[in-house]
């Protein structure tokens, strides 16, 4: 604990700036947007498999925009990237306040996903990653904690105040903190850490005692095994959320009875995130990473089977294990490969495939309950997933 404790203090200017980016990075994520689901379908008149659609096509947009603007992160320190982002997030925050057409809601989405859900907790991981080399993953774990911080706090918060302002007004409070944010990440990162946040002619190497390359990258077997195990926990956790109004009236429970859920999943992920980060330094990423997907493949099990709320809590309870540890693996297990030169580059890939994740698991479980098939049902298909993909990493790290 006094190990814990001493790096906390040493650099808690750093860890704090990570810890912002991620949570900021909450409301362009999907568990925020997704409270206002109904209102926006009512809004526009769309079906579950149309605003599925939507967020698909917005959301895939932002993951092809990604693979270019990642790598940004390999030419600017994140204290600039880090500022523009959260800028840009904030005034597309604005832009939903005043939606009138369709059209101009997937241009909304599209942004809210690339400064959220990609740009932001992309230059946090890749400054994490750079920053620390022999706390590489407790660094990460702290940083993590922003977003789940948002999620276990946020959809509660915004779904209690929907009763009493309008949803528009509600994002108009969302821009106005996260304006309020920008000031704040200036000052944590005034001084610049060393090894810097922005790629450097010094820096750890991955396999081989080599900094890959982008394009070394993606001629290397072990990324496209890895694939589904990034693609994977985007696109189903991503679904889950987007369709959490569903889910509840799929099981007979009430929406606040489902969200209540959520500081619960929060809690275990978390702890997760924490034993994530120890065990990652201790055994590496490479070691750990074929197995962290089994708890969620049991999740997704449970609540297939599910009859009541408590029934619930244990499949949050294991969906949250793996989550937690998600965050801590795919953001050191790269560097631990490839080292971190071209990081930003190299990370932008991966976290295109996780957002083009969070596109397709929506519209494809969309179009699934609209032919009839209830998320909880599917529960079945996507445990089958994740455990197809624990044999592919562990098919991957033998490769590498």
């Amino acid at each position: 604990m006094r190990q814990l404790a001493d790096f906390l203090r040493l650099n808690a200017p750093w860890l704090a700036a990570g810890f912002l980016l991620t949570f900021a990075s909450s409301f362009g994520q999907t568990f925020f947007i997704s409270v206002f689901a109904g209102e926006i379908r009512a809004e526009f008149g769309l079906s579950h498999g149309q605003w599925g659609a939507i967020y698909a096509l917005a959301t895939t947009a932002s993951a092809a925009t990604m693979i270019w603007a990642g790598s940004l992160t390999d030419r600017f320190r994140v204290r600039h990237i880090g500022i523009g982002v959260l800028a840009g997030l904030a005034l597309t925050a604005l832009a939903m306040a005043q939606l009138s057409h369709v059209w101009a809601l997937i241009g909304a989405i599209y942004l809210l996903r690339l400064f959220g859900q990609g740009l932001m907790g992309h230059a946090a991981m890749v400054a994490m990653a750079r920053w620390f080399v022999a706390s590489r993953g407790r660094a990460v774990s702290v940083a993590g904690l922003g977003v789940a911080m948002g999620e276990a706090f946020l959809p509660l918060g915004f779904v209690a105040l929907m009763g009493v302002f309008d949803w528009r007004l509600l994002w108009v409070f969302a821009a106005m903190a996260l304006f309020a944010l920008a000031p704040v990440l200036w000052a944590l990162l005034r001084r610049e850490r060393t090894p810097q946040s922005f790629a450097a002619e010094t820096g750890s190497t991955g396999l081989h005692g080599r900094m890959w390359t982008r394009a070394q990258v993606l001629r290397h077997p072990a990324f496209w095994l890895m694939v589904p195990v990034i693609l994977g926990p985007a696109a189903w956790n991503t679904a889950f959320f987007f369709h959490q109004v569903h889910l509840a009236e799929a099981k007979g429970w009430g929406h606040a009875a489902l969200v209540a859920l959520f500081p619960l999943f929060t809690a275990t992920s978390v702890a997760s995130m924490l034993a994530g980060g120890w065990l990652v330094d201790r055994f590496s990423a490479r070691r750990l990473v074929p197995y962290y997907l089994l708890p969620l493949a049991a999740g997704y099990a449970a609540f297939a089977l599910a009859g009541g709320v408590p029934a619930g809590a244990a499949g949050m309870v294991l969906m949250g294990i793996s989550v937690g540890l998600n965050v801590t693996m795919m953001a050191t297990l790269w560097a631990e490969l490839y080292g971190t030169r071209h990081l930003g580059g190299i990370r932008a890939l991966t976290a295109a495939v996780m957002v083009l994740g969070t596109a397709l698991g929506p519209g494809i479980t969309g179009v699934l309950i609209d032919v009839g098939l209830d998320f909880p049902q599917q529960g079945w298909g996507i445990a089958a997933w994740f455990l197809l993909s624990g044999l592919l990493a562990a098919r991957a790290m033998r490769v590498a």
